[in-house]
């Protein structure tokens, strides 16, 4: 990816939405009959598919969302107690579950995207999940399964890492690590798709954190990494796709 002039003035006009009044939205890819991208990456033809189990045999508690935004807070500090399967679908349902597939170009999940788009996949450095080796996983959501890609030798230490030193990264059960595929979003709003694209990746953290109050975890996100080694860790090409958000999680010290 080549890398940009930054300045304060760029910085301020990202965050503005008046690209939206320079965007010719005729010339767009959607506009001009093209296919939208597909909204799940398939899985590799050698990986290891492990099915989760679904809502109707989860033993996950009622929480009550007053009290989960009410108590939800940045978690650092993690116990050694591992995940269980249900409570790692769960916190996927809860970031990228499908709700109901519309047609090829949109997928309603549990929380909101601009037009329907979902940029991002969800990539999982497994430490300490029950039934699960230790290793690289990506959610495939439209299958409610995860797709086994790779075992890291010394995993805690790349994670601490790939996020500048940060050594919780590496402590966690389960560190989430989310990548966008930016031409979806492109298909439909061309150069208006960034701000819109970092909109969308706050709602998928948010709902990560309150779902962690309903398994007694906790996160923290995380937006300060090396990019070329979080990419490197999940094996994607840094332009078509690339890391833009990673939250480790784990059951709280009491």
């Amino acid at each position: 990816m080549k890398k940009p002039t930054i300045t304060k003035e760029c910085g301020r006009y990202f965050l503005t939405d008046r690209i939206r009044e320079e965007v010719n939205f005729y010339l767009t890819p959607q506009s001009q009959g093209e296919m939208p991208p597909p909204v799940q990456k398939s899985a590799p033809s050698d990986a290891t598919v492990i099915h989760l189990p679904g809502r109707d045999s989860w033993d996950i508690p009622a929480c009550d969302l007053q009290s989960a935004i009410a108590n939800r807070q940045s978690h650092r500090k993690f116990s050694g107690d591992a995940l269980t399967l249900n409570e790692l679908s769960f916190l996927l349902w809860a970031t990228q579950g499908v709700r109901k597939v519309l047609h090829e170009a949109a997928v309603l999940r549990t929380i909101p995207s601009a037009g329907c788009r979902h940029p991002f996949e969800t990539y999982l450095a497994v430490l300490r999940v029950e039934g699960l080796e230790l290793g690289i996983y990506r959610y495939l959501p439209l299958d409610n399964a995860l797709a086994f890609l790779k075992s890291v030798p010394d995993l805690q230490a790349h994670l601490a890492a790939a996020t500048h030193g940060q050594s919780f990264a590496g402590q966690a059960a389960v560190t989430f690590i989310w990548t966008a595929i930016p031409a979806r979003t492109e298909w439909r709003y061309a150069e208006a798709s960034y701000k819109i694209m970092a909109v969308d990746a706050g709602h998928v953290c948010q709902n990560l954190y309150l779902a962690c109050e309903a398994i007694k975890s906790g996160t923290c996100a995380i937006a300060a990494y090396n990019q070329t080694l979080a990419d490197e860790l999940v094996d994607v090409d840094g332009d078509e796709e690339f890391v833009v958000y990673i939250a480790p999680v784990g059951k709280v010290i009491s």
